[in-house]
């Protein structure tokens, strides 16, 4: 068999950048994940989102337990998984960043529930939290959606080995 040079492997004990370069090449979308904490809006960028169930309707986020918001979110009775769209990039970065003021220049307004919920976002799921489960470095916080809406006309925000994408069609 002819050597593949562009083929990379990752075992456990290897650098965790290769497994961290092997995950990216996973497309996923991009979410905003929202709540109140204290009156105070919280939220953080977060790509690792997926449906659980849907009888219950279940679906699950991925937080890293150092993250600024980790523990507002992971505690707060409701929250918001606001799927972003292709012209939603700036707000993906400025929730990705230790920024303090993140809904300053981002357009919100609560949800049913009190969760900010995003101008414009492709899709919001409005969740009450179901459990929260220890993940490693991550939480996996599972909500229970009570309600969905989404935009049929916005494309997604895409992310694709660390970097932003946009769909192509032929």
């Amino acid at each position: 068999m002819a050597d593949q040079p562009d083929k990379v492997e990752y075992r456990t004990g290897h650098d965790p950048r290769t497994l961290r370069d092997a995950l990216g090449c996973f497309a996923t979308g991009v979410t905003v994940v929202t709540c109140l904490h204290d009156g105070e809006p919280a939220g953080l960028t977060v790509n690792s989102f997926t449906s659980v169930s849907l009888d219950p309707p279940l679906l699950l986020v991925c937080i890293h337990k150092k993250a600024a918001s980790a523990d507002a979110l992971t505690g707060a009775s409701h929250f918001a998984i606001n799927v972003l769209q292709t012209g939603q990039q700036p707000a993906s970065l400025r929730f990705s960043t230790r920024d303090e003021d993140r809904f300053g220049t981002t357009p919100w307004a609560c949800g049913e529930a009190g969760a900010p919920i995003l101008e414009d976002s492709l899709c919001v799921f409005e969740c009450e939290r179901f459990a929260v489960y220890d993940g490693g470095d991550h939480h996996i916080l599972v909500g229970q959606v009570v309600k969905a809406s989404f935009d049929a006309g916005l494309d997604p925000l895409l992310f694709f080995r660390g970097r932003y994408r946009r769909l192509h069609f032929d």
